[in-house]
Formats: structure tokens, sequence, C-alpha cells
């Protein structure tokens, strides 16, 4: 990868342009990160988890016909992907209370909400990346109201899989985050899930203890991130119970 021209480097993530018209190269990188990248450190094996991880879910996510960016895995730690423009929010879906919501409202973290809630909030690390309203997002031109109502319909079909997907390996999803870009095809575009699905933009607790299987786990400075993300790749069936993600190579998911 070397060879190929760096489009943009991520804290997580770096893309790379790809071998054809229109598509890029996705690389999972090792780096943990947390308070908007205060916190920081090189977790040998992170990015191939989340690699494999997140190859899993967009795969059935296509499988339903849920637009997404996603091509194929090429190898444990890259991804080919559709190169598309990101519109530049993330879009959190909630469906426990807990972070930041937790703190904002005063609500007990764990608390069950009415209804899933999705939240946007301007993507900028010098910001903070802002909480913003549906006005925001359409006053400065983000997004168009019809943009918004189709990543609104995404975010829930996401979230409607992702509560089913993990709720049968025993684990609660308590919220995640998502991007959205524009995909260019011909004289159409239409809005596709984009960027990455994986622990570390998911919380996970387990049904039964509460334990969780998550980047919180970092921002909270315990020292088990990997195991727990290895232990959510063995539940979903990605890697068998003594399958060593880093050594071995990947194998077909059916």
């Amino acid at each position: 990868m070397n060879k190929r021209r760096k489009i943009y480097e991520g804290k997580a993530k770096t893309l790379y342009e790809g071998p054809e018209p229109g598509t890029l190269v996705q690389h999972f990188k090792d780096d943990a990160t947390a308070a908007n990248g205060k916190k920081h450190e090189i977790i040998e094996g992170k990015g191939v988890l989340n690699n494999r991880i997140s190859e899993f879910i967009f795969q059935k996510l296509n499988d339903l016909t849920i637009p997404t960016h996603f091509i194929r895995r090429l190898n444990m730690r890259e991804q080919l992907i559709k190169e598309v423009e990101i519109i530049p929010l993330e879009i959190i879906v909630r469906n426990i209370a807990a972070g930041s919501l937790a703190k904002r409202l005063g609500l007990e973290e764990g608390t069950r909400l009415p209804r899933s809630i999705i939240e946007f909030c301007y993507k900028d690390d010098t910001l903070g990346d802002p909480l913003v309203s549906e006005e925001h997002i359409t006053a400065f031109g983000w997004a168009t109201p019809a943009e918004l109502d189709d990543i609104m319909a995404l975010s829930v079909r996401v979230n409607d899989y992702l509560c089913g997907l993990f709720m049968g390996i025993g684990l609660k999803l308590v919220d995640f985050k998502i991007e959205c870009g524009r995909l260019f095809e011909g004289e159409t575009m239409r809005i596709v899930l984009a960027d990455e699905i994986s622990p570390d933009s998911c919380r996970l607790w387990d049904v039964k203890t509460g334990a969780k299987f998550d980047k919180d786990i970092f921002r909270l400075g315990e020292d088990n991130l990997i195991e727990a993300y290895h232990e959510v790749a063995q539940r979903l069936g990605i890697l068998s119970e003594n399958e060593n993600a880093f050594t071995v190579g990947p194998r077909l998911v059916k």
C-alpha cells in the first residue's frame, strides 16, 4: 500500500486510492483514541479485529439490500470500498442511556429509552464534534431535507438489524455511530452507509453481566480491549474458539 496515494488519514483508519476508478482502499490501524484524540495508544491487533467485524456486518447489510460503500475485504487490515462524498455528520443511534446522553440529561446509565433516538454531530475534531439539530444541518447545507430523510431511514434499518444480530449473541446494542456518504453512479446519487461498524463505534453490553465489549474499556483505562473485541468476533462466528485473528488467515463466514 506504500506505493498507492494516500487520500485521507483519520484517527483509526487510512484511505488510499483504489485499484479502479471510483474505489478506495480502507486500512484499519491499531490506534485507539478517546476524548477527541487527547488519549491515544497503539493496541496491537485492534485494526485486524475491527476490519473483520466490520466486514462481517457490512456484508450482511449488503445482503439485506441496505446500501453501503463496502465491496470486499482485501486482506487482514484492508477493505475495498466505493468512493463516496462523506456527509460531515456523525449519526448516533441510541437505544439505552449511556455516555454523553446520560450526562446531558441526568439519566441513570442503562436506562432503556422510550424509543430509539437519532442524534447528529457535526464532524469537526477542532470543535469537539458538537451536537447539532436538523435545522443546523439544512441551514448550513451539510445535507438536504431529502437526504436527512434517507439518512434517518437508513439508520433505523441498520439499528433494527444490529439489535437483533447482537441480541442473538448475548449482547445489548446500547448505541452506535455511523457515517453516510453520497454515492454518485452516472447521473444518479444515493445515500449509502460508509466508514465502519465495529466495537470502536458501538456500545455493547453483555445481556447477563452488563460487562462492556466496546471502546469504553479503553476510555475507562482498562487493559482488556483486545480480549473483548476478540470475544465479539468469536460470538459472531468470525473466529473459532481457538483461532487467533492476528496470525490465522481469514476463513469464509456463511
